[in-house]
């Protein structure tokens, strides 16, 4: 058995030449990370490769897509690394010239993953590194200091040293180091975090700008935390204040369509500092965040336990519902009575509201025809949905049409694509979208009774889950 150490793609590169040279199959040489460079019981008993053989002087031709990728499997973090470039090397060679196309092959499989891994983590550390201002000898350097999953410092340097070519910088990782002194990289040992500055006078600078662009209409929570990983945060001046602008961005985004709108207020200026739902509901009754309050008689709130488990939200209240001031009286909420019945649930046991809290109509006469409310409107008084949301935390949200899911869901939510479908949303892990029993009402005899038996068979879905949940 030979053993052979490698430390990075260089080394790699070579001791898998020699060991080419001397036509040495993959099992009969034991790779070592240089980088876990701990001796071993018989490191003195390694054998080095054999010389060349006469019939073999020079090394193989592999295909370039095998060195890009070889290149950035080099710096994954896992010791298996070598055995596995130089097992995929002696394949393409020795048996299957086209093995990089067979995509399903195991070898090949792991080092594409491997690949994604560490070329994520480059893109994480050009996106995340920091640097701080320090002075030595009257002369500026900035240094930055970053944990990144794998040995991605000599990819990224390149980078750091074209964006940055006029400062000196160096760059501290646990593992290794870089600094540019204006002309050349040198690379060196790592160095723990106290190893570099913890703040400096810019970082207040720059986290004003940051604060200043933050744009909250395209807060998409997940993509950030999935983007952004919280074992970042320490190491971004900006992240000190995220909790905050994301706290506010709800308020934001409602000033800043309520004044694209032309209104100077929205729901948001009307919130109580109480938020459970006593305070909630007294203080929506005074609501003027969009121009629904003047023709509407009332508020018409929400009702139900302050702990339901399940929270039926619709679209906004009809006439009935506005003239006697709650949610799912009229003929909808007559239906939506006998839904319940039939799905096994209690409508005293669920909390029942709507994405907007004004009935919004037009005149005909003597009579009051629904109107569907426009985004805006929709948006605008968001802020009492949510706050409701937040007061009573149900386990499963039902969603009635295509307003109320799209309220929660976000605009591009279709209604026919997750029919009855258990999904996640930024406020209820458990969100369900039905028909609202007035569209149900406005349907064709033969299409009404189908989208009655959805109703209810969603409905029934919700209660068996809070069961399961339970």
């Amino acid at each position: 058995m030979h053993v052979v150490t490698a430390s990075d793609f260089e080394q790699w590169r070579n001791a898998a030449r020699q060991c080419m040279l001397s036509n040495l199959a993959p099992e009969d040489v034991l790779w070592r990370d240089g980088r876990e460079a701990c001796p071993g019981l018989f490191d003195a008993f390694e054998k080095e490769p054999a010389p060349p053989r006469a019939n073999q002087s020079h090394s193989p031709t592999v295909p370039r897509r095998f060195m890009e990728l070889a290149t950035y499997v080099a710096c994954h973090r896992t010791p298996g690394r070598w055995p596995l470039l130089y097992r995929l090397l002696w394949r393409l060679t020795h048996e299957t010239p086209h093995l990089l196309d067979i995509a399903a092959d195991d070898d090949v499989l792991l080092a594409a993953r491997w690949e994604k891994a560490v070329r994520r983590d480059a893109h994480k550390m050009k996106a995340f590194v920091r640097f701080r201002r320090i002075m030595e000898a009257d002369v500026e350097h900035y240094i930055a200091w970053h944990r990144p999953d794998h040995y991605v410092v000599r990819l990224t340097a390149p980078f750091f040293a074209d964006r940055f070519s006029s400062m000196n910088w160096s760059i501290l990782t646990p593992d290794d180091s870089v600094s540019w002194n204006g002309h050349a990289l040198m690379f060196g040992a790592g160095a723990p975090r106290s190893a570099a500055p913890a703040d400096d006078q810019l970082e207040s600078l720059w986290r004003t700008y940051y604060g200043s662009i933050f744009n909250p209409v395209r807060i998409k929570l997940k993509a950030m935390r999935r983007e952004m990983p919280r074992r970042f945060w320490p190491l971004l001046p900006e992240t000190t204040i995220l909790d905050d602008l994301l706290q506010a961005a709800p308020a934001r985004v409602q000033k800043m369509q309520s004044y694209a709108e032309g209104w100077e207020q929205s729901a948001i200026d009307f919130l109580p500092p109480q938020r459970d739902l006593n305070s909630l509901r007294a203080a929506s009754s005074g609501c003027r965040g969009c121009p629904l309050y003047a023709p509407a008689t009332q508020t018409v709130f929400g009702v139900g336990p302050p702990n339901a488990a399940i929270m039926i939200v619709g679209e906004q209240p009809g006439d009935e519902e506005d003239r006697i001031g709650a949610p799912f009286v009229g003929p909808a909420g007559q239906l939506l009575n006998q839904a319940l019945v039939e799905a096994g649930l209690k409508r005293e046991e669920v909390y029942l509201t709507n994405a907007v809290k004004h009935f919004k109509f037009e005149a005909r006469g003597k009579r009051r025809l629904h109107k569907k409310p426009n985004r805006r409107e929709v948006v605008s008084c968001r802020a009492w949905l949510e706050s409701e949301l937040a007061a009573v935390r149900p386990q499963v949200l039902v969603c009635l049409g295509v307003t109320a899911a799209q309220t929660l869901a976000g605009p591009m939510f279709r209604l026919s694509d997750q029919l009855g479908k258990i999904f996640a949303t930024d406020f209820c892990e458990h969100t369900l979208a039905t028909y609202h029993p007035a569209a149900i009402l406005r349907s064709s005899p033969e299409g009404a009774g189908a989208k009655q038996q959805q109703l209810i068979a969603d409905l029934r879905r919700a209660g068996a889950f809070v069961r399961k949940i339970n």
